[in-house]
């Protein structure tokens, strides 16, 4: 596992103590939970958009093919 040091803004630490206190969690799950939903969300979607378009089209591939 590899740990990663960032800097924020004041306001911004503020901002993220106090969303943390009222999800009762430490600041640190909060972004790795945040962290986590940006790096899989983007291919769930993704994978969901190609699924759908092949299935709309599923026809129109066949008289191409």
């Amino acid at each position: 596992m590899t740990t990663f040091t960032i800097t924020l803004p004041d306001e911004r630490v503020k901002q993220l103590q106090e969303l943390a206190e009222r999800f009762r969690v430490a600041p640190e799950e909060l972004v790795r939970a945040s962290l986590e939903e940006l790096l899989t969300r983007p291919l769930d979607e993704f994978q969901e958009i190609v699924e759908r378009i092949l299935s709309k089209n599923a026809e129109l591939y066949k008289r191409l093919a």
